[in-house]
């Protein structure tokens, strides 16, 4: 499965028309930029967390165990509520917020807001809604990888796949031409790739006042 799954295409329609009209938006439009950036800002913040070999190995863990893809199957089913899965961490959005964006909540529904022109509280809760179609994003594309490492290689580095696939996603997503490479480059000032880190040393409205008229 390939990120631009949920960047474009049929996927990505199912979550816009499910976020506007579960979180009551008058625009499409604006649905389809957060989606962006909640995508945006959801694995930069993985893939800066599974930079170290803990931080990977802790995040393989819950995808093994929480996260196997399977909520993609019933897209629309999730996203309106009408469907959900039995292991009920799969889909604990505030959960997974907590542990990818810790204290950084806010910051990052603060841009997202500034950049979608939605309420930041239904940012929030947009935000709740994409964490667990991100996980099992990760997890499906995680077990379609070709299994190619020795044992000795698994064991030396056991997250060495995982890593890969999340620089590589990453990638992808801040070079979308549209709103993903925008939001991305409205965040990572010194291109390190580390999205809430410059969210932390900026306030919010002086990254986004200029370019949207603020003050």
């Amino acid at each position: 499965m390939n990120i631009t799954d949920l960047l474009q295409g049929p996927l990505k329609d199912i979550i816009v028309q499910q976020v506007t009209n579960k979180l009551d938006l008058g625009s499409g439009e604006q649905a389809g930029t957060a989606v962006d950036g909640v995508f945006a800002t959801l694995l930069n913040a993985l893939n800066r967390n599974a930079s170290t070999q803990e931080g990977a190995s802790s995040l393989q863990n819950a995808l093994d165990r929480d996260h196997n893809g399977s909520i993609l199957d019933d897209l629309t089913g999730f996203l309106s509520g009408n469907s959900q899965p039995a292991n009920p961490n799969t889909v604990n959005g505030e959960g997974i917020l907590k542990h990818v964006l810790g204290e950084n909540q806010s910051s990052a529904a603060d841009a997202i807001s500034k950049v979608s022109g939605i309420d930041t509280g239904k940012v929030l809760k947009h935000m709740m809604m994409l964490a667990p179609v991100v996980l099992g994003y990760l997890g499906k594309a995680k077990a379609q990888q070709p299994q190619q490492q020795t044992q000795v290689q698994q064991d030396a580095q056991p997250a060495g796949g995982l890593q890969d696939l999340l620089k590589g996603v990453t990638q992808t997503v801040n070079q979308q031409p549209a709103n993903q490479s925008i939001f991305s480059k409205l965040l990572d000032r010194d291109g390190d790739g580390n999205v809430l880190d410059d969210i932390a040393e900026m306030g919010v409205k002086s990254i986004f006042g200029k370019i949207l008229g603020g003050k």
